[in-house]
């Protein structure tokens, strides 16, 4: 069995009518909500739907023109009237976000060479041209991270999605988001001589939408990514990472971050996001993992011996698939196990968990945030190595390269719905030629527009076990 598992015929296709009943029940859900709170109001256009906020005298917290959206603070009382208005197409609950990263105590992973970057670096392979969105919690302030390996500044952006500001010093009262991004492109070295990220020579555009706790909104983050896709002929973004998740409530499409992100792939821009860290239970994948366009990562572990494969392993807490719409995820794992990384001593994290820090500035911490950083680094290096790349050819190439872990007789020893299509390798990636298999059957314009959405092929049988199906038959 090849390891690209995206094929057309993995795709069933709903149409908007058969949609229609998914569709009235997100709208009652929210419109029964027993209290009063921040929601999200979708429309035809912002200015449809800030005509109807200005009408009820609402207050309105953002502007969300990605996704033809507003934020407001709504009284119980007068939600359901707002979301029975014409001009009103969904209202979506204005949830929590957290960051996909947790401390632990271990010596750290060397993801670098365990990824097979390091092959690449000593080709002279660093990311160079290529610029790394990084949607967290901020970034601090260190040489290593504002700046590449030949010193020249390359932070080309950083926007507060929070306070709807840019062009300020960027800051990091958390700690996660200076942890991922240096994951992907740290510029140090070691004492060896290796480099400390996977795309040093990258480029960075910071943006900032969760806060000192490591919590966002709804809103803060579909902010952020309309800044994203506004700015990204600007600043050459080809790469977004997104290491955080949320509980899924509904199916993809009618998610309002997904829809967000939707528009960003469909624009050109790689979207690596985390799988989360509730597993290995099925159905755990969060927001916006649970996206099928995009690649969502997993997060494996090497068991505290880099110089040994042999014993490498699916980190306990990484989730698993199927999604609500029956889709394989992640779609690949990579190196997240006792990831150390850049944290200054001052932030949240750190202050909370002082023995997993080194005194200096770096931390060490395991998660699917990290792994999906390796993901973004390595992305970077595709692109660097091959500039007209597609999100879709990148993803197929990832997957394409990926090694399932299996057994001496080609048995695997995880589910296809723990380990995707298996362990990313940046060399292997970089250097394939797969093409055309990613996304299959599935048409991003459309389900944009509404007009079809899509389901994958996972099953349930009778003792609770998930499996895949074709239209010939059971498949794994």
């Amino acid at each position: 069995m090849g390891n690209c598992i995206s094929r057309r015929h993995f795709i069933l296709v709903f149409t908007t009518a058969a949609l229609f009943t998914a569709s009235v029940f997100l709208r009652l859900a929210v419109n029964h909500s027993p209290s009063s709170g921040t929601y999200i109001v979708q429309g035809r256009s912002v200015q449809a739907v800030l005509a109807v906020a200005e009408a009820y005298d609402l207050e309105v917290s953002h502007e969300l023109p990605i996704i033809n959206s507003i934020a407001v603070t709504v009284e119980s009382a007068d939600l359901e009237l707002l979301s029975a208005r014409p001009e009103v197409l969904a209202v979506y609950p204005n949830d929590e976000f957290l960051v996909a990263g947790k401390s632990v105590i271990q010596a750290d992973s060397d993801y670098v060479i365990l990824s097979g970057a390091d092959l690449l670096h000593a080709e002279g392979l660093l990311g160079e041209g290529v610029t790394i969105a990084f949607l967290d919690t901020g970034l601090a302030h260190r040489k290593s991270l504002v700046e590449n390996t030949k010193k020249d500044h390359r932070l080309l952006a950083y926007f507060d999605a929070i306070t709807n500001r840019s062009g300020r010093k960027p800051s990091d009262a958390n700690g996660h988001g200076s942890h991922i991004t240096g994951v992907s492109v740290n510029s140090a070295v070691n004492k060896a001589g290796r480099y400390k990220g996977i795309a040093p020579d990258a480029d960075l555009v910071v943006v900032k939408a969760f806060d000192k706790h490591g919590t966002s909104n709804y809103a803060d983050i579909i902010r952020g990514l309309g800044w994203i896709l506004v700015h990204r002929d600007q600043f050459n973004i080809r790469v977004l990472n997104l290491s955080f998740g949320a509980r899924p409530k509904t199916f993809y499409w009618n998610d309002p971050v997904n829809q967000a992100i939707m528009r960003l792939w469909q624009g050109g821009i790689f979207v690596a996001a985390s799988a989360g860290n509730t597993g290995p239970a099925p159905m755990s994948i969060g927001v916006p993992g649970n996206l099928p366009y995009i690649v969502t990562v997993g997060a494996t572990t090497d068991n505290y011996t880099p110089e040994y494969r042999g014993d490498d392993r699916m980190a306990t807490f990484s989730s698993a698939g199927p999604t609500l719409a029956a889709f394989i995820k992640p779609d690949v794992v990579a190196y997240g196990g006792h990831i150390t990384s850049i944290m200054e001593n001052s932030t949240t994290l750190a202050k909370e968990h002082r023995e997993f820090h080194s005194g200096g500035f770096y931390f060490t911490m395991s998660g699917t945030s990290q792994a999906t950083a390796v993901v973004s680094g390595i992305a970077a290096l595709m692109l660097a190595s091959e500039p007209t790349l597609s999100p879709d050819d990148i993803k197929c190439r990832l997957k394409a390269s990926a090694k399932l872990a299996s057994d001496g007789e080609g048995n695997l020893l995880y589910s296809l719905f723990l380990q995707g299509a298996g362990l990313v390798n940046a060399y292997d990636a970089v250097y394939s030629t797969a093409s055309s298999c990613a996304n299959t059957g599935l048409d991003i314009d459309k389900d944009i527009a509404g007009t079809q959405h899509y389901q994958g092929w996972a099953k349930k049988d009778t003792d609770g076990n998930y499996f895949l199906v074709t239209p010939n038959g059971v498949l794994w």
